[in-house]
């Protein structure tokens, strides 16, 4: 199989093929308040999220307008310029200088889209842009709730590396998780 062409998950499924090189990163818009609201407003996806599920178009609006504008880099997830997730970095540079040359990856997909090698495609062309247009970057990172096995793979898939657990590390949504470390420096090979 191409690496730019992803099949279903599941073998025997009748689901068409999905062709990797149609999904493309760019800045959201008010034009996808409709495309963000299904996956904001599906169950399945904000379950590992530091966010709630999405009530009214409101909260989508204010995500476009106010919260996407508030990351370093904030981008839509593509699939023939149908905004089917949001990936992000943030940097923690202004509160703490010593990781001035790191910043957090973190990403959301309608959950119609997992299994398909989308999440891994968008995850490599963000680390390729973060790391060129953000070129003081030594390191990209991601955490990952120790139940999310489906991001993990996503990362691995991509080329992160798992450095470890972070015990009892974020409180989300009344309890305190377990958060797996990964990252992705500038001089490893595949970058």
């Amino acid at each position: 199989m191409d690496e730019n062409t992803a099949i279903s998950s599941k073998p025997n499924s009748k689901e068409q093929r999905i062709d990797l090189t149609h999904i493309s990163l760019r800045p959201l818009h008010l034009s996808d308040l409709d495309d963000v609201m299904v996956w904001t407003t599906d169950e399945k996806v904000p379950k590992f999220c530091t966010w709630e599920l999405y009530t009214c178009e409101e909260d989508g609006i204010n995500f476009i307008e106010n919260i996407a504008t508030k990351f370093v880099w904030c981008k839509a997830i593509c699939l023939e310029d149908q905004a089917i997730g949001c990936i992000s970095l943030t940097s923690y540079s202004e509160h703490d200088r010593c990781r001035n040359k790191s910043v957090e990856l973190g990403y959301v997909i309608g959950s119609k889209y997992w299994g398909k090698g989308i999440g891994t495609q968008a995850v490599r062309l963000a680390v390729k842009a973060a790391f060129t247009e953000f070129p003081y970057l030594e390191r990209v990172e991601a955490l990952v709730d120790v139940d999310n096995v489906g991001s993990q793979r996503v990362l691995e898939k991509a080329g992160f590396q798992r450095e470890g657990v972070l015990r009892k590390y974020l409180f989300i949504k009344g309890k305190t998780r377990d958060m797996v470390m990964f990252s992705v420096i500038l001089t490893d090979p595949h970058v």
